[in-house]
């Protein structure tokens, strides 16, 4: 796994129009409706949401009828019959009590378990969406974004399932019922009923949902400015401070958290609106209930008894849509949500083609070419122009230069995981750009700088780069990369837990484990970005030398049926005493190829390749 950052990555402006605008909303529930299309990649069970369902009417019922009897209970004993002839009211009430909080439970444990699978698959399906489209897709996004995208947005749309469609649902059948129910009785109250729960389930979440809109219009932007500089703060706060950013981010954070303060506050009217109507809807059923059974009752065509009940039910029943202007509200926000997941999704596959040169066979030819070849990070100018490379298995390239000469961005294009900005890099004769992210990463393993280290133990860490990688594999690879002294101090090998993102290890160490991942990367090339940096010199030239010779073989396939076949590999480092080992060296400087050859040829031809090499000398 591999993040698309590195030392000569552009800086993102903080105002980034992918990270803080609004993504557009297309008509609610329509067929381009972020919403809907976010809900169908949950993957829900229908039958699961249907037995929610059932349950939350069956647990809401209980309430009704709990109401319904009690009225009929109470207002029949002030009438002094028979004590048998409660008898049955007496059990009814027992039994609708405990009904309703062991269906609520039930109704609980499925709908969230819905909803927890949903996120689960809305996740699954993200990252390997995000992993096949286009590299610079997300390029562009600020990692604090990204962060909520593909977090508390995935979040949001599980909760709509949770707190806004089924809660929709279960009051629409429970209202039904409770209208056809009071209409037995009493038509003229089942009507008045009726008008008080569209009043109370439609009219109160409309106005809900509008004031959660206003709020959402300017607060987007805000909360998405949180979560990048509060991110920033915590992750890089000794940068900052050294730069002197630390005051001026912490007013920009301030600024806008008093702006999503405002914005919560610029909602607040249509809500508090919406909860006033929730009560008098009530109010105004009770109240209608009176109005119309008392002159039935006198009339003869209503019992007394009957009055109680159709009085008093209706109170219970707006239980039921008591949830429905949060439902409206939670469901504004899950759209909201799904579409900045869809639209880093759109972004992300954008121009992808069907990967459909690697089908029949198993792995991609060995060779990487590069002809005219330009780098740039999307909407940036070229850092690297008229670059010319030819990388197969057997060959080693050591890339040079001074920082910001854009050696890692000629990495991530010759990976496939920035495009070309002019010129082609063609994988086995088929340009990188057309090939899948599972076909591209199977020719070529890359090994940045920043790549993730996962909170898990040793061995699983370098089975992010091939699944099936034995212990023994795993030991191999890590003394090729040059850790057998830290392994050893492990306490339990390579079934050791790290930290998150390798925090109680060395960068030297962190940076070797990412190599040893690479190592048992399948792929036949592989492109290796500083391997020397955290360590110390004499070591840091070792392990480089140990690279350029060829030391490494490729595992798999190959190596289980064949011969061990030597990788191909391109290094970028800063040091140039291990170079002797490179068939050969390139050296950048000002975005262009300064010169290039063997390192012996360098010596001979180059007078600022000789002195760089005679003052790294002298300081060694």
């Amino acid at each position: 796994m591999t993040a698309l950052s590195g030392a000569d990555a552009p800086a993102l402006p903080r105002d980034t129009a992918a990270a803080t605008e609004p993504a557009r909303v297309d008509a609610p529930w329509g067929s381009r409706d972020p919403l809907r299309r976010a809900l169908a990649l949950l993957d829900i069970d229908r039958s699961r949401v249907a037995l929610s369902v059932t349950l939350g009417v069956l647990g809401l019922g209980s309430a009704v009828a709990l109401a319904g009897v009690a009225a009929w209970l109470i207002a029949r004993a002030s009438q002094m019959p028979p004590v048998l002839e409660l008898s049955i009211a007496t059990v009814a009430v027992r039994t609708f009590g405990i009904g309703r909080g062991v269906f609520r439970y039930l109704e609980r444990l499925v709908s969230h378990d819905v909803a927890l699978r949903g996120m689960g698959a809305l996740r699954t399906a993200l990252y390997a969406r995000l992993a096949a489209g286009r590299p610079e897709g997300t390029a562009a996004v600020r990692r604090g974004d990204l962060l909520a995208r593909v977090g508390a947005d995935v979040d949001a749309v599980g909760d709509a399932v949770v707190r806004g469609l089924l809660p929709a649902a279960v009051a629409s059948v429970l209202g039904l019922g409770t209208v056809v129910a009071m209409g037995a009785l009493l038509p003229a109250a089942g009507a008045a009923l009726a008008a008080c729960l569209l009043l109370a389930g439609v009219v109160a979440p409309w106005l809900a949902a509008r004031g959660a809109r206003i709020t959402e219009q300017r607060a987007v932007a805000a909360r998405a400015s949180i979560a990048s500089i509060a991110l920033g703060l915590l992750d890089d706060p000794g940068a900052l401070a050294v730069q002197g950013r630390t005051a001026p981010e912490l007013a920009a954070l301030r600024r806008s958290d008093a702006e999503l303060a405002d914005a919560t506050d610029a909602g607040a009217g249509p809500a508090a609106l919406a909860s006033a109507l929730g009560s008098l809807a009530v109010g105004i059923a009770v109240l209608s209930a009176l109005l119309l059974g008392i002159p039935a009752v006198a009339a003869g065509s209503l019992t007394p008894v009957a009055l109680a009940v159709v009085v008093l039910t209706p109170l219970a029943a707006f239980e039921a849509t008591s949830v429905l202007p949060a439902a409206a509200i939670q469901v504004h926000r899950s759209r909201a949500a799904a579409a900045r997941i869809m639209a880093l999704l759109d972004e992300a596959e954008a121009g992808t083609v069907p990967d459909h040169h690697a089908r029949g066979s198993t792995a991609v030819a060995p060779s990487l070419v590069a002809r005219g070849l330009s780098c740039a990070w999307p909407g940036h100018p070229p850092v690297v122009t008229g670059l010319d490379l030819d990388l197969s298995p057997g060959r080693s390239i050591a890339v040079v230069g001074p920082s910001g000469t854009g050696k890692t961005t000629l990495l991530l294009t010759l990976a496939g995981l920035l495009p070309p900005h002019a010129g082609t890099v063609e994988l086995g004769g088929v340009a990188v750009s057309s090939l899948s992210r599972d076909t591209a990463a199977r020719g070529v393993a890359l090994t940045a700088e920043d790549a993730h280290v996962f909170a898990t133990n040793v061995l699983e860490n370098l089975r992010v780069a091939r699944g099936d990688v034995s212990p023994d594999e795993a030991l191999d690879a890590l003394r090729r990369a040059g850790l057998t002294d830290w392994l050893v101090g492990l306490p339990d090998g390579v079934d050791t837990q790290l930290g998150t993102d390798a925090q109680n290890v060395s960068g030297g160490e962190r940076r070797r484990l990412l190599l040893a991942r690479a190592l048992v990367a399948p792929a036949p090339l592989l492109l290796v970005d500083e391997p020397g940096e955290h360590l110390d010199r004499a070591t840091a030239d070792l392990l480089v030398r140990d690279l350029l010779n060829q030391s490494a073989t490729a595992p798999g396939t190959a190596a289980r049926t064949a011969v061990d076949r030597a990788r191909g590999v391109v290094v970028v480092t800063h040091r140039l005493t291990p170079l002797d080992a490179a068939d050969e060296v390139v050296l950048l400087r000002d975005g262009r190829v300064e010169a290039r050859g063997t390192h012996a040829e360098l010596l001979c031809t180059h007078d600022g390749y000789r002195e760089s090499l005679a003052r790294e000398h002298d300081d060694d």
